[in-house]
């Protein structure tokens, strides 16, 4: 025998807690429908915890307290990546969101997805495999539930997650100092920049080689082809130590870009 598709939803939602009963069925089909399986591009560091990470329902949350959770227990997910929600659970005064799983989530299918960035590609996280794992997000209202749709929970949670669709590298530029975004949207280097900021200002290089100088290894990328500008960059370990342009064939070079401040 069939069952009715909205008996099978109903089986599969959330049980209400003692003081959320002036939630409807309809309610609660519509907040799990709209969320539950959701993917969301995260905006903050998201550490993972057994708790709940505490986030109010006005929009704030305690930053510095999440930095040092994800400091004693490894990131979930960092500025950029992409996760999704897995489950929700309504109490009495609050919503809470199981993200990729909870804690008993794995491997993220997207640390092995790469985006097109300036005619190359490069991974969407760059997180190690310390972020190995989910974790979940409390809304708290601090009253009894009332009728709310997955819409308004989605513009709450604004301040940390971006259910718009927005690539990743454009989530992680809006993290980054203004002198830096800028440089990126101008598409040029600058000295103090890591690996991944060049490759979005830059695309992937042309050629890339390793030397070793005065006891330090040095690695060179080169941007461009002749005739024309020709970029070079070097990196000490992940960061950009100088930055040279030359026009090939014409002999010369303009001066090292402005560290960022």
């Amino acid at each position: 025998m069939r069952i009715p598709a909205v008996a099978a939803i109903i089986s599969l939602l959330p049980a209400l807690g003692p003081s959320a009963e002036k939630l409807t069925v309809e309610d609660r089909v519509e907040l799990t429908r709209g969320l539950v399986a959701e993917y969301a591009t995260v905006k903050v560091l998201l550490p993972r915890s057994k708790k709940p990470l505490e986030f109010d329902a006005n929009g704030t949350f305690d930053k510095k307290m999440w930095e040092e959770i994800a400091q004693s227990s490894g990131p979930a997910a960092r500025a950029g990546d992409l996760v999704q929600i897995t489950k929700i659970d309504l109490d009495e005064d609050k919503i809470v969101l199981e993200i990729n799983h909870g804690l008993k989530g794995g491997t993220k299918w997207y640390q092995h997805v790469q985006i097109g960035i300036g005619g190359g590609t490069a991974p969407i996280s760059q997180g190690d495999s310390n972020a190995a794992s989910g974790t979940s997000v409390a809304i708290l209202f601090h009253k009894p539930l009332e009728p709310i749709k997955s819409a308004e929970i989605k513009k709450m949670l604004a301040p940390i997650f971006d259910f718009e669709r927005r690539s990743a590298a454009e989530i992680y530029a809006d993290t980054l100092p203004p002198e830096v975004k800028k440089a990126i949207q101008e598409k040029r280097v600058t000295v103090g920049m890591d690996r991944e900021q060049v490759l979005l200002a830059m695309g992937q290089p042309q050629h890339k080689e390793r030397q070793a100088k005065d006891g330090e290894e040095l690695e060179d990328w080169v941007f461009g082809t002749p005739p024309g500008r020709i970029t070079f960059v070097t990196f000490n370990g992940s960061k950009v130590v100088k930055v040279k342009e030359a026009y090939a064939g014409l002999g010369t070079e303009v001066a090292d870009p402005p560290v960022p401040r």
